[in-house]
């Protein structure tokens, strides 16, 4: 469906604007009206990895007004191969500040704002309230659901994304001409169910993909031509190269945009609302958590364990922890991996940082290893604390 433009236009375009932006100013349906109204638009983008860079490289390069990145990370190696708005020389910065030099030097015409903090109840509705449209490149379930709440409490559309592997998706949620996120999906999926990208990986032109599509999405709606994502779910296959797209309807029993909403207010606690990690999880791992100096000093005394990998193994032909047999978690999940646990040994789980051996951990104790533990911070803080010369990922 066709909708208004999103903002005004601006008074005028300056000469310098008009040089730049002339390719969109023959295009009939954006023109000067058009690029007028990108000019006096505000756009915030969540999150400046994956989808942000993309994202705000396009948007700056548009002429959005004030163009606003929200992000309380710091660049790391691993983010070089897909988060293409920072570079070697931004490793150990802040993304926000990178983020923004690249930005200024695209397009010094514009107004550029940094949020140099993590996006939490206390802020959000301050922050959204600046900006006519938010374009959502975060990672986790908690703060897109946070970010879906606060849009539609302030009433504010805002463009979605979502990349995995080769898969990616993208749709736009304003609750006063369709559906919002939880009409999509009400409820998070059970912890540990959805890898994210640190630990199924993403191919990195992917987020290009998705991220452009975010944009164009964001001018469609700022400037009122085509027909926005608005009750469609896009979705894209790359190793196929296939676009379909669903609809989506607005769900009239929706606690947050249904004809009835309960839900008033942002939620109180939106982590534990997604869960970081199950109940189970979290019981099985009171008191059964080491550190990877407790697992170092084991394997020095030479204690009689069985150390167990659960990531899957491709990352662990990335990076191991000496002594450790892969049996991925989805093993221990579907019971095949029980049989391979020697009963006579300590088991010790560990992963990434910590959260899929806990979940695996539930399983074992709940099969009759009473004194098997996890190692807390998993393969990270084995680097970090124990053997630096090993790369991380």
């Amino acid at each position: 469906m066709s909708l208004p433009p999103l903002v005004e236009p601006a008074a005028e375009l300056t000469r310098d604007e008009v040089n730049r932006y002339s390719r969109h100013l023959i295009i009939p349906d954006v023109g000067m009206s058009g690029q007028k109204r990108l000019k006096n638009a505000k756009v915030l983008v969540v999150g400046a990895g994956g989808l942000g860079s993309p994202a705000l490289l396009y948007l700056a390069a548009a002429g959005v007004g004030t163009l606003g990145v929200i992000d309380f990370d710091v660049v790391d190696e691993s983010n070089l191969q897909r988060q293409i708005i920072h570079r070697q020389s931004s490793l150990g910065k802040p993304k926000v500040e990178s983020a923004a030099e690249t930005v200024r030097e695209i397009n010094p015409l514009i107004d550029v704002v940094v949020h140099n903090t993590a996006l939490d109840r206390d802020n959000i509705m301050d922050i959204f309230s600046g900006y006519d449209l938010i374009v959502d490149g975060t990672d986790n379930f908690a703060t897109r659901y946070m970010v879906n709440d606060a849009a539609v409490l302030l009433g504010k559309p805002y463009v979605w994304g979502s990349i995995y592997r080769f898969d990616g998706q993208a749709s736009v949620f304003w609750a006063e001409h369709g559906p919002c996120y939880r009409c999509l999906y009400p409820e998070p999926p059970p912890p540990g169910m959805v890898p994210s990208c640190a630990e199924g990986g993403v191919l990195g032109v992917l987020c290009a993909s998705i991220g452009s599509i975010q944009v164009n999405e964001a001018i469609k709606l700022l400037t009122g031509i085509g027909e926005p994502l608005v009750g469609r779910l896009m979705i894209y296959d790359a190793l196929e190269m296939t676009y379909r797209s669903v609809k989506v309807r607005k769900d009239p029993e929706c606690p947050l945009c249904g004809k009835n909403p309960t839900q008033t207010e942002l939620l109180e606690d939106y982590e534990a609302f997604c869960g970081a990690i199950s109940e189970e999880a979290t019981e099985a791992a009171q008191n059964s958590t080491i550190t990877v100096i407790d697992l170092k000093a084991m394997q020095d005394r030479k204690d009689d364990i069985f150390l167990v990998d659960v990531r899957e193994p491709n990352e662990y032909e990335i990076v191991s922890i000496p002594g450790a047999t892969l049996i991925p978690k989805g093993d221990f999940l579907n019971g095949s991996a029980l049989e391979r646990l020697p009963q006579d040994k300590k088991i010790v789980l560990h992963c990434k940082s910590g959260a899929r051996s806990a979940e695996a951990l539930a399983v074992v104790k709940n099969a009759g290893f009473s004194d098997a533990v996890h190692v807390g911070g998993g393969v990270l803080a084995w680097v970090n604390q124990i053997d630096p010369s090993q790369p991380t990922y």
